[in-house]
């Protein structure tokens, strides 16, 4: 009986599902008129809204109609993500805005320049963006039935509500990934759809369609802006300053809908109280609306407001209010939930509901919001009236700082050249290598936020990382409270510093290993089939110094003649940003360029493992850096057919954050290492590794002491504590040891968000990368694991066979930003065979 009574209701689930009419009127309200020559979303891309994901290509065809149909829409194409689809934003005012929108932009700017400026008749500036996830994407499916409404709405109280508003209305945060997302639902949506969550349209295959093309999670790239998405979003943030953000999540299926507030006592404490206060009341407009069609919702009791990189915080350092929305998941069309059945119509409803009481609070307390962001300005200009300079620079690595610089100028931050040259506090600072940043002016907040050092904090617990210091994570020297009379000229056109060969030689060339872009030169120089050679040692040249890890390329016995050679590297170190100096001896201070200590180089064949457990930010933050940073080849060879895959072309094989290998896997790996092949683990995969005996590691572990006078209820919050979310340490480094080639000074700043914690070995030599005796930076590390990591190794390397293992515990490619580690994993893969 029971049995029975089980198939009816799932049978009357199905027909119901299958049976299912939506239509626009399901989202848009039914007693308004509207504007017959809008055309709906269905007359364009061919569906109703909610019947089908919606693609990429689809979504832009409907917004660019939309464009086309109404006076109150302009569009932009604001530039291309990397699979070249448009990143698009529909600016939505009354007509008659659109006709002075340059001057009302001027006017909003100027506001925040001024305190005094009556802004009581001004329009507020809200900005939306949906699905940044991309198979969160009940965001951009419900941003067509936004768009249409605010489109075609003939109502009065629309034509009020857009001429106090204009509205920056950015329909796909993440092209790609939509597009990626919305294949895979469809492709395996059924006529009668099955909410079964064990169904396969329920569980993507990876890398899933979170990411973009790089596997990047780009709601962590607000700050940072390393990705072309994120950078045309930014372009738009600092050209309007908007009031509001909001960004459009899903969460899990199980869950309702949350709006911002989070957690209060995880806000960042340079965000002013009262932009919470500002959220909590706007968050009444959510409720009212929520509650009108019924649906559940919470708010105030996870997520937070702490780190400035994503798309709901990084408004409020720069005074507007941002709101985070998560919706419950259908992650397809129709699931069975412990709240019911979930539909995809339902979650679009949720968002379009959320998207247009936004638009209503904004109206509402459109005076109030326009006089909160003034004032937010007017007190940060009044912070850094006593303010000095900050300066950073590198002056053996002009790109990396270049890249500190060009985040900077994307945040319209003003920067200055050095007058001259200077040292402090025992760091050198190099004209042309340094870059100097007025602290009294406008954005003076802001970066407070990119160079905040925080080791104190009121919550012990973070939904993302505790920091993100930049100085740290570009690996660059820095210094504040720097006389302003160091400052030279403004930056107003950043540019590379110009790489060039200083003289043709019948000897050979030197290439400093410390550029951010040496190992794209010597990739070049190798994949044209000529020798190159690293020196181990220091040594002195026609009375240049040279570090350890200089490329030496000799004139004879290569593929090129004399002359050919020299124009080709002249090409090599212009693509690569870089000096190559030609020699006229072979005679140094120290070791001559015709010593043993000079090895040769082998050409690398890379290849990363991906798919199965491997975690794809990780990978894909490998394959961006090869990819786009050194133009070099990375396989991604699957692990799916792992097995069948020769790798004795490879020389070295790279395995990303994972947690486990299967023992065939394992011993193919184990079999290719012995015969000369190169293995680099990361993060989880290190466990694995040890525990398979790819390495021998012995791991410390913290003391947790017993737990006493924790409730029931705080269990999570323990446990929890316990967890290093992303933190900066501080590590020694023995700069002869080539897994430390180019870098110049001997301590260096290390992300880590694991508690993976190797003993060092006995033999120091063992042990070039140790964290120091008090290495945290900044950031959060609970006092059990404060004690361990204490001169712990984040990285090891042994030998098995003729080939090499090498671990990292952490990510030293993190999020694309920390260029200060990239060249740790380049080390790794260049003279692996050196270690």
């Amino acid at each position: 009986m029971k049995k029975l009574t089980l198939a009816f209701v799932l049978l009357s689930i199905t027909l119901s599902i299958s049976a299912q009419k939506v239509d626009l009127r399901y989202y848009i309200p039914n007693n308004e008129r509207y504007n017959t020559n809008i055309p709906t979303p269905k007359e364009v891309i061919g569906h109703e809204v909610g019947e089908w994901h919606i693609t990429h290509d689809k979504l832009v065809e409907y917004m660019k109609s939309l464009a086309k149909s109404s006076d109150r829409i302009t569009l932009e194409d604001r530039g291309k993500t990397f699979e070249g689809r448009p990143i698009l934003l529909l600016i939505i005012t009354a007509p008659e805005n659109h006709a002075r929108i340059d001057e009302i932009r001027k006017r909003h700017i100027d506001a925040t320049n001024d305190v005094s400026m009556d802004v009581s008749n001004d329009p507020i500036v809200v900005y939306q963006g949906f699905s940044i996830h991309g198979n969160e994407s009940s965001g951009s499916n419900a941003a067509l039935a936004a768009a249409y409404y605010l489109a075609a709405s003939t109502k009065s109280s629309t034509e009020q509500l857009l001429k106090n508003s204009v509205i920056l209305f950015d329909p796909s945060l993440n092209p790609d990934g939509l597009q990626r997302f919305a294949y895979w639902a469809n492709t395996n949506k059924s006529k009668n759809i099955n909410p079964d969550p064990n169904d396969r349209e329920y569980t993507e295959i990876w890398p899933r369609g979170r990411t973009n093309h790089y596997w990047f999670d780009m709601n962590r790239d607000w700050l940072p802006v390393q990705l072309p998405e994120s950078r045309a979003r930014i372009a738009t943030f600092h050209k309007w300053l908007p009031n509001i953000l909001t960004d459009h999540h899903e969460m899990g299926s199980n869950s309702t809908f949350f709006f911002q507030p989070g957690i209060q006592s995880r806000t960042h404490p340079l965000t002013p109280k009262m932009n919470q206060q500002l959220t909590k009341e706007i968050a009444t407009f959510h409720a009212k609306a929520l509650d009108k069609i019924g649906s559940q919702y919470y708010s105030e009791e996870s997520f937070d407001d702490f780190y400035y990189g994503k798309g709901s915080t990084f408004p409020d350092i720069n005074g507007s209010i941002g709101i985070l929305f998560e919706q419950g998941s259908s992650r397809g069309h129709a699931q069975e939930t412990s709240n019911g059945l979930l539909t995809f119509p339902f979650t679009i409803r949720n968002q379009y509901t959320a998207a247009m009481s936004t638009l209503e609070a904004a109206q509402n307390m459109r005076v109030k919001i326009l006089k909160y962001q003034q004032d937010f300005y007017e007190k940060a200009r009044t912070e850094a009236t006593r303010s000095k300079a900050i300066v950073f620079g590198d002056e053996k690595d002009a790109a990396k700082t270049y890249h500190l610089a060009e985040v900077m100028k994307r945040h319209n931050i003003q920067i200055h050249e050095l007058k001259s040259d200077f040292t402090t506090n025992g760091k050198r600072f190099k004209k042309g290598y340094s870059y100097a940043v007025p602290m009294n002016q406008k954005n003076h907040r802001l970066i407070k936020a990119m160079f905040d050092v925080r080791t104190q904090f009121q919550d012990s617990l973070f939904y993302d990382v505790s920091a993100w210091t930049f100085n740290y994570s570009f690996g660059v020297d820095y210094a504040d409270n720097v006389s302003l009379n160091r400052l030279g000229d403004e930056v107003m056109n950043l540019e590379f510093k110009k790489g060039d060969v200083s003289a043709k030689s019948t000897v050979g060339y030197l290439m400093p290993w410390n550029e951010y872009y040496a190992p794209k030169a010597l990739n070049a120089i190798l994949s044209k089939g000529l020798r190159a050679k690293v020196s181990m040692k220091n040594f002195k040249n026609a009375g240049t110094s040279y570090d350890y890890g200089t490329i030496f390329i000799p004139v004879q016995n290569q593929k090129l003649n004399a002359n050919q050679l020299y124009q080709f590297l002249r090409k090599v170190a212009d693509e690569s940003h870089l000096q190559i100096n030609g020699v006229t001896t072979g005679l140094n201070e120290g070791i001559d360029l015709g010593s043993n200590n000079f090895r040769n180089i082998r050409k690398p064949k890379v290849a990363m493992l991906v798919g199965g457990s491997i975690f794809g930010n990780d990978a894909g933050e490998i394959w961006h850096l090869f990819d786009q940073r050194y133009d070099m080849h990375v396989t991604k060879l699957d692990m799916s057919y792992f097995n069948r895959v020769d790798l004795s072309k490879y020389t070295t094989i790279i395995v990303p954050n994972s947690f486990r290998m299967e023992k065939s896997a394992v011993e193919k790996l184990k079999t290719w290492a012995r015969n000369g092949g190169h293995i680099i683990g990361y993060r989880n995969s290190v466990n694995w590794m040890n525990n398979q005996k790819l390495i021998s590691l012995n791991f410390d572990k913290p003391k947790i002491d017993s737990v006493k006078n924790v409730s029931f209820e705080d269990r999570s919050k323990q446990n929890g504590a316990q967890v290093i979310g992303g933190a900066i340490f501080e590590a020694k480094i023995d700069r002869s040891h080539p897994i430390n080639f180019g870098y110049k000074n001997d301590k260096i700043a290390l992300f880590r968000n694991t508690t993976r914690f190797i003993k060092p070995d006995k033999r120091s030599y063992n042990n070039p990368i140790q964290y120091t005796s008090n290495p945290l930076l900044s950031g959060y590390i609970s006092k059990e694991n404060a004690k361990v990591i204490k001169n712990t190794v984040p990285f090891k390397v042994q030998r098995m066979g003729r080939g090499r293992v090498m671990v990292f515990t952490d990510n030293t490619n993190f999020r694309a930003f920390w260029y200060g580690t990239n060249k740790l994993l380049m080390n790794a893969v260049f003279f692996g065979s050196q270690m």
